[in-house]
């Protein structure tokens, strides 16, 4: 049987009921979009701003080359999707009303969604909340150094960052510099809390974290896997990388227990006659799984290719260490036991093994899906398991391809925004700042959450991101941030943590240039390690009282440590920033002649086109992943009465189509046929088996609360799960956490749904 009638297969097995939803994604519908965008009121500075030479404030799938913001780092065109207009759009806002926040309490903040807090326009000018009082209030400069400067006095212990990727390399480079100068690595970051199973997991196989795929060795791969990814929404130029390997003849297995319309079908803008009439098919084969058995599925498929004998003998006994145990838990583990964990039939799971192990290369490829369970690092392992027994690492057209989330969230781990230090960059920033560094690990994200709710956290610095929304458990999370002194938020718009992330003594929110209205060139990196040259930008925002963090950062680190060994204030001038950046972060030596070179790069080191990596042995190192034990969840678990018309359900979260992390731009999703935020996708026989029906409104509990009146929308889930949009619905739920790396389980939640 051939791989598309298997995908055919697949779904007539998994799939809901269908539904009033698009037949594929992208399409006419973004064409629209664009229309509508650029040709309205803000279409010139629209276009203005995306032909700007600097990097999409989206995805991490990252735009560069020398020609210009529509380009790639290969140069091709075209290369600008409607979630760049998105965000773009969103930044270039009119600025929150002058006496705003003196009209509105914080109470009445608190009541605001995500998409109204950003609606709220861009912030322009400074502003504090004062412990016992009831608004924010405008600050000057000179009040929020003076406060800033106090609190990171405290010991170097209670004081920590958290960043997102929405600003520069060089921004980052400071921030880390600044905190571990105080004696501190409390650098928790946005990754922590999305792709640091990917960081570990590759780290500890290949010796590096990131992406060995280059842009042009994905062009040269026959076939990808892509595990957990919802790209249609999330990375739409992907897709164009997809519908051309699907013209050359190539496959694409998809891995995902929800049926993602734009990875079955998709029209890109790019091809416009496909785009208005036929669309591009995309999945080959598509594997409905039972989220949190990635390893289990993987496992498989190992299985599966020992037994076809397709697996590379000669290559894992030569470039690779501890192949022979992974090679004897994959034949000594039961089928029985395989299909039962992971969902997937036997036969599905051959035909998976028959396509990777038949491919010329293979590019492996996954996004939060596959990282965000209690065992993320070992479904990375897994993955990067399979890829090795068939040979696809270490050469061109294959190979792991973590799918990064936000567009410099890589830049700020490579510039030293971790929990745990590289030792080469130790020692060169010791080398630096003329001294020993702590050596001790510093918290990651849900690490510095547990801290501050027990005290342990006097200040804080948020350099982006949305800390507050971005954690499961928003009591906890909002009860934690209220233990700490003083939180500093550098930010270009209002957000839900900047209403309810409140500190106990001192609120403070600095309004901030974006990428494109930076008043000097930075840098950032693409999730294919490719290093863009922005250049400096203008405000749309008249008579606004914005810095850059550039700026910030290094004026509150010269009030800090003053002018030894570092003149902090000359680091205000970024292309000095990039000459240490040069000298300190391996891989990125030609930082140090970009400036007038103009030549951007991709990061040494990092894409293995020969099968030699970047270990102490030059092989990769395999590990054994045991089979998770999934369990459904119980009604006495919830202090449900089992007399109770009640479902019990593992929920996925995740965005919806028009979102970007946790800024919402639509309340809906026309591809899942989710109206409105309070909904839940569900397969229509589990309604059935409970006597609900569609559009019926209901109960959803999680371990640490519930949300109540949630509509009911039957779609392609598989069959025991559901889905629901984040940030609304981090508010029932605890951590479950992998221990390997922190993270926090957010695409399994044990729920139940009652009437």
């Amino acid at each position: 049987m051939d791989a598309d009638t298997k995908q055919e297969q697949s779904h007539s097995n998994h799939n809901g009921e269908k539904h009033n939803t698009p037949e594929m994604g992208g399409g006419l519908p973004v064409i629209q979009y664009w229309a509508e965008h650029t040709l309205s009121p803000e279409g010139p500075k629209l276009w203005q701003t995306l032909l700007h030479k600097s990097s999409c404030l989206s995805c991490a799938w990252g735009t560069g080359g020398q020609k210009g913001g529509f380009h790639n780092e290969l140069d091709e065109p075209l290369q600008r999707c409607m979630k760049s207009v998105e965000a773009i759009s969103a930044e270039l806002q009119p600025p929150v009303e002058r006496h705003f926040f003196d009209r509105h309490t914080i109470t009445e903040l608190q009541q605001l969604s995500s998409l109204e807090a950003d609606r709220l326009g861009r912030l322009s000018f400074p502003v504090i909340l004062r412990e016992g009082k009831s608004h924010y209030e405008r600050i000057s400069w000179e009040e929020i150094y003076q406060i800033a400067e106090t609190a990171f006095r405290h010991p170097p212990e209670r004081v920590a960052s958290y960043s997102s990727g929405r600003s520069s390399n060089e921004a980052a480079f400071l921030l880390q510099l600044t905190i571990r100068a105080l004696g501190s690595n409390h650098l928790a970051d946005c990754s922590d809390l999305c792709h640091v199973p990917s960081t570990v997991g590759l780290k500890e196989m290949f010796g590096s974290g990131t992406s060995m795929v280059s842009l042009d060795s994905l062009k040269k791969a026959d076939c990808v896997v892509l595990i957990g990814s919802n790209a249609p929404a999330n990375h739409p130029r992907l897709m164009n990388e997809l519908i051309q390997l699907r013209d050359r003849g190539g496959k694409v297995i998809v891995v995902n227990p929800v049926v993602e319309v734009g990875l079955v079908k998709f029209a890109s803008p790019a091809y416009p006659l496909k785009s208005l009439f036929t669309g591009s098919d995309i999945s080959s084969l598509y594997l409905q799984l039972i989220p949190g058995s990635d390893v289990a599925l993987f496992v498989g498929i190992q299985k599966a290719l020992i037994e076809q004998n397709l697996i590379q003998i000669d290559y894992l006994r030569d470039r690779t260490e501890d192949w022979e145990a992974v090679v004897d838990y994959a034949i000594s583990t039961e089928w029985e036991t395989i299909v039962a964990t992971c969902g997937i039939s036997k036969a599905e799971i051959e035909a998976a093994a028959r396509i990777i192990g038949t491919s010329k290369g293979v590019v492996f490829a996954w996004a939060m899906g596959a990282t965000q369970h209690e065992n993320g690092v070992d479904n990375v392992y897994a993955i990067a398991n399979t890829a090795l027994i068939t040979g696809n690492a270490g050469k061109e057209g294959a190979g792991t391809m973590p799918i990064r989330g936000h567009s410099n969230v890589q830049g700020f781990g490579s510039m030293g925004v971790t929990a745990k230090l590289k030792p080469e960059i130790q020692q060169t920033l010791e080398k630096l700042l003329g001294r020993s560094l702590n050596r001790n690990p510093g918290y990651r994200a849900r690490n510095l959450i547990d801290a501050a709710d027990a005290g342990e956290v006097d200040s804080l610095i948020c350099v982006g991101g949305n800390l507050y929304a971005a954690n499961p458990d928003l009591t906890q999370a909002k009860r934690a941030l209220g233990n700490i002194e003083t939180i500093i938020y550098l930010a270009t718009k209002p957000n839900l943590g900047h209403f309810h992330g409140l500190a106990k003594k001192n609120t403070i929110i600095i309004p901030v240039f974006n990428r494109f209205e930076n008043p000097h060139k930075t840098t950032t990196e693409s999730g294919n390690n490719f290093v863009r040259l922005n250049d400096e930008g203008k405000t749309h925002i008249k008579d606004g009282d914005l810095i850059s963090e550039v700026e910030f950062i290094t004026e509150l680190a010269h009030r800090l440590h003053g002018e030894e060994p570092i003149q902090w204030r000359k680091l205000q001038d970024t292309k000095y920033v990039r000459q240490l950046i040069a000298k300190t972060i391996p891989g990125f030596e030609q930082m140090a002649t970009i400036d007038e070179t103009k030549e951007e790069f991709t990061i040494g080191g990092r894409i293995f086109k020969q099968p030699k990596f970047a270990t102490p042995s030059g092989k990769a190192k395999m590990f054994v992943t045991l089979l998770p034990q999934l369990h459904a969840p119980q009604p006495q678990d919830f202090g449900i009465c089992e007399s109770t018309r009640s479902l019990s359900l593992i929920l996925m979260t995740g965005r919806s189509y028009s979102q970007h992390n946790t800024v919402v731009y639509k309340e809906g999703d026309r591809y899942r046929g989710m109206p409105h935020r309070n909904c839940i996708l569900m397969h229509s026989a589990d309604a059935e088996k409970a006597g609900l029906q569609e559009h019926q409104r209901l109960t959803v509990q999680g371990d640490a609360g519930k949300m109540e009146n949630v509509e009911i929308i039957f779609g392609s889930v598989r069959q025991g799960t559901a889905f629901m949009f984040y940030p609304e619905v981090n508010a029932i739920f605890k951590a479950r956490i992998d221990p390997k790396c922190g993270i926090p389980a957010f695409k399994r939640v044990p729920i139940f749904v009652y009437i």
